[in-house]
């Protein structure tokens, strides 16, 4: 009987722990939470980028004037800038990142830079 109640508060605690992740994965999907967990180490928290050949994010006719679709692609897949000596990885390196998330992310940018 006692191994019963023990196996029941084990179960209990797995479905809150299953919920907790559950809501730290909806919490990941907020385009500001992902840029500063995953795109902040090369593009800086200004925009402006921290490393040689970074692109500036803030520029009127820079990066974000790009069509959205052309800007999702290169996030998810990765993108090689012209002149720059390295390489965005693909999803910047998080490969858990879907297309919803990055189009959140590039939401937050334009609207931020």
């Amino acid at each position: 009987m006692k191994l019963r109640k023990k196996n029941t508060l084990i179960k209990k605690q797995l479905v809150l722990l299953c919920g907790l992740l559950v809501s730290m994965n909806a919490y990941a999907i907020d385009g500001e939470s992902i840029y500063k967990q995953t795109c902040i180490a090369c593009h800086g928290e200004d925009g402006k980028g921290l490393l040689p050949g970074m692109p500036d994010l803030t520029e009127k006719q820079g990066r974000l004037s790009k069509d959205d679709a052309v800007l999702v692609k290169n996030m998810r897949d990765g993108y090689q800038s012209p002149g720059s000596p390295m390489a965005m990885p693909a999803k910047g390196g998080n490969s858990k990142l879907t297309d919803e998330d990055l189009k959140n992310v590039l939401q937050y940018m334009r609207k931020s830079f």
